[in-house]
């Protein structure tokens, strides 16, 4: 028997996408074939991913309260949701989990139904732009941010303040720039050799990089955290990086 046949979750490839020349690259989407791989895509990707992950649980079981509601924006594949889902402590609590890719929730649902949880959880094929966030004690906007126009991130950031509860907490997963070009330069080399440590090709690299260009925009730390006292939030700050990968946590004031 298979490890596929023994796990109901789906059963995740290796990523060689990339791995041949490619005539024509447009840009990157997160359709089947990036759905497929995904896991190991992104394990093998992003620095501190896992650490991430686990670590989304663990401020789950504090900041998540009785009868409220946690989101996760941006939802791929569910790897945030189901370390939120298992550290949850609080009764009565609702997970709603929303991706824009109609393949990523197909198989996000797949994997969510594979475990058994007191807590509920919502799959939600939508535009995270267009959903509403009430009665929220957690938020979580894992490397997803990055994607959206730059011109709808502080709309965004708004909304969530505005959903959640005094107390409430947004943890915000992304890859950074620098306004140091001598650090920038050096951790986006590090990060390179990451994905070389992990088996990934000079081709792939450079081709992937090529799709997600136009796509993917990033921010520095400083220009998140303006953003996120703008919305609101009275404590911001980056709990987490791993080369020019990292997480800032912000918090809403317990009493306004």
């Amino acid at each position: 028997m298979s490890d596929c046949d023994k796990n109901p979750a789906p059963c995740a490839g290796r990523d060689t996408l990339f791995s041949a020349p490619i005539a024509k690259l447009g840009d990157w989407t997160f359709d089947e074939r990036v759905a497929e791989v995904f896991p190991d895509m992104i394990q093998r990707s992003v620095p501190g991913y896992s650490n991430i992950i686990a670590m989304i649980g663990m401020l789950a079981q504090r900041f998540v309260l009785p009868g409220t509601r946690v989101y996760d924006l941006g939802c791929s594949l569910g790897a945030a949701t189901l370390s939120m889902r298992r550290n949850i402590q609080a009764e009565g609590c609702e997970i709603i989990a929303i991706d824009n890719s109609p393949a990523m929730v197909s198989r996000c649902r797949r994997h969510i139904d594979a475990f058994r949880s007191p807590t509920p959880v919502q799959v939600l094929e939508a535009d995270i732009r267009d959903v509403a966030i009430e009665n929220a004690s957690l938020v979580v906007l894992n490397f997803t941010l990055q994607f959206l126009a730059p011109d709808d991130r502080q709309i965004l950031l708004d909304r969530i303040y505005q959903g959640l509860l005094p107390g409430g907490a947004l943890v915000l997963s992304e890859k950074f720039n620098f306004a140091d070009t001598t650090v920038g330069e050096l951790l986006f080399d590090m990060h390179h050799d990451f994905k070389r440590a992990n088996g990934y090709s000079e081709l792939e690299i450079s081709q992937k990089r090529s799709m997600l260009e136009n796509v993917m925009l990033t921010d520095s730390v400083e220009t998140h955290k303006q953003r996120l006292h703008q919305a609101g939030f009275q404590h911001a700050e980056t709990w987490f990086q791993c080369f020019n990968f990292g997480s800032l946590l912000a918090i809403k004031e317990t009493q306004e």
